[in-house]
């Protein structure tokens, strides 16, 4: 066995990796003209410290986020300016913890479900993110927080917990009809093949006591938060929180394959109509893929949100780590070789290198390289597609059971053929 040790230890060594790349960035914000520090953190801090003083967090210029993030980080203010990265480092081990756990739940072993854990706790991008101050780890575990519960069957808590995401940040929405249709009367994940007829769409459709109580359960803990927010701030934040993210046109960093039409009808009467229009393939796909896989949640949940950053008008590398937080939990699920693997991690790093080229000299030499910007996104765009049907032609398993018994034999994995390849076929 490859890892000996347990949960724990990996996690505190997780910690204390992200711990010290936070002092060394403690030592690099000092001393060099490139900060280490991600430029939101002092947005946060800034929200916050209007807070402190009674006032709306809003009046920090590009503060577009939940007022419960500048509440939690008023200890930025009253403590140390490490709190909130402090935070943001521990909602990321959590989240590695959950992955864990979720994979238990999906029937791996406990050293392969360790191994994945690590694919997260030790891999540099959620360990320099964290670090640096960025929030998404907080919407990480609140995402996998959710899976987990729900595959507990505690409906209750999972509604909150989703609820409460939904909130924080909008794109978990998509997730409504996966989680709708997996919550029939008995939670059954049996692996059939799927009646695809109107009949066998509607009868998926029909509401049941589960789904009423985590319909009303999650949709009034986010009317309550949202609630409280509108009473203390008003309509800016809605403006700031929400309404500002279906207009919103990032023509500067964006991977979207819609950014350069974006950019061209800037100022076109019809650039709001096609910016709204380019949400109907991402609907239409989500839709599909929700009736295809809602039985293995977890993997329709990571499907839902790579389609859903790929097919985005705006697409920023911090929207990677949405999806990035449940490649682990999949990874065991997928009989793709070794190969085929490292083609596609290849690709996908090429296509962010092309694309941060010519990027690098609109924002830093100021030359007009926005043609090459957007094919550069058309190429990143293809290979997402490319990446996104190569996991879905390997995709080999779906668990199978009711009231959590398991109704087949046990699946005990090994470690997952896409990086230790074996020559025993299948899983």
């Amino acid at each position: 066995m490859f890892f000996q040790k347990s949960l724990t230890f990996y996690a505190f060594i997780a910690t204390f990796v992200r711990i010290l790349f936070m002092m060394y960035g403690e030592w690099q914000d000092r001393t060099m003209v490139v900060k280490f520090t991600d430029v939101d953190y002092y947005v946060f801090t800034d929200a916050a410290r209007y807070m402190a003083n009674g006032r709306s967090p809003y009046l920090r210029a590009t503060y577009r986020y939940t007022p419960l993030l500048a509440a939690a980080l008023l200890p930025n203010i009253w403590i140390t300016m490490f709190f909130g990265k402090l935070l943001f480092i521990t909602c990321d081990v959590a989240t590695g913890v959950l992955i864990h756990s979720l994979c238990l739940k999906r029937f791996c072993s406990e050293e392969t479900a360790i191994f994945t854990s690590l694919i997260w706790l030790m891999n540099p991008m959620p360990v320099t993110v964290s670090s640096r101050g960025n929030a998404e780890s907080i919407l990480s575990l609140l995402v996998l927080l959710t899976l987990v519960l729900l595959m507990s069957r505690r409906t209750v808590l999972a509604a909150i917990v989703y609820g409460l995401s939904v909130h924080i940040k909008i794109y978990p929405v998509t997730y409504a009809l996966p989680i709708y249709l997996f919550l029939n009367t008995d939670y059954d994940q049996k692996c059939t093949r799927r009646d695809m007829t109107l009949t066998g769409f509607l009868k998926d459709l029909l509401p049941g006591k589960t789904r009423f109580l985590f319909i009303g359960i999650s949709v009034s803990t986010f009317l309550a938060v949202t609630g409280i927010c509108y009473h203390l701030y008003g309509f800016q934040f809605l403006q700031e929180t929400y309404l500002h993210h279906v207009t919103r046109r990032d023509t500067r960093h964006n991977f979207s394959v819609y950014f350069y039409m974006l950019y061209l009808t800037g100022e076109s009467s019809s650039s709001l109509l096609l910016g709204l229009m380019a949400f109907i393939p991402q609907m239409g796909l989500l839709v599909i893929l929700s009736f295809r896989y809602y039985q293995d949640l977890p993997f329709c949940c990571f499907l839902h949100t790579l389609i859903f950053v790929t097919f985005n008008k705006v697409c920023t590398s911090q929207y990677f780590l949405w999806y990035l937080c449940l490649l682990p939990v999949v990874i065991p699920t997928l009989a793709t070789g070794a190969k085929s693997a490292i083609a596609m991690i290849a690709a996908w790093f090429l296509a962010q290198a092309l694309w941060l080229l010519p990027a690098y000299f609109v924002e830093f030499r100021g030359q007009d390289t926005f043609i090459f910007i957007w094919l550069a996104g058309l190429l990143f765009f293809t290979v997402n597609i490319g990446i996104t049907g190569q996991l879905i032609q390997d995709y080999r398993h779906c668990p199978v059971f009711v009231d959590g018994k398991l109704h087949q034999e046990k699946v005990e994995f090994s470690y997952p053929k896409i990086l230790f390849p074996s020559k025993k076929k299948g899983l």
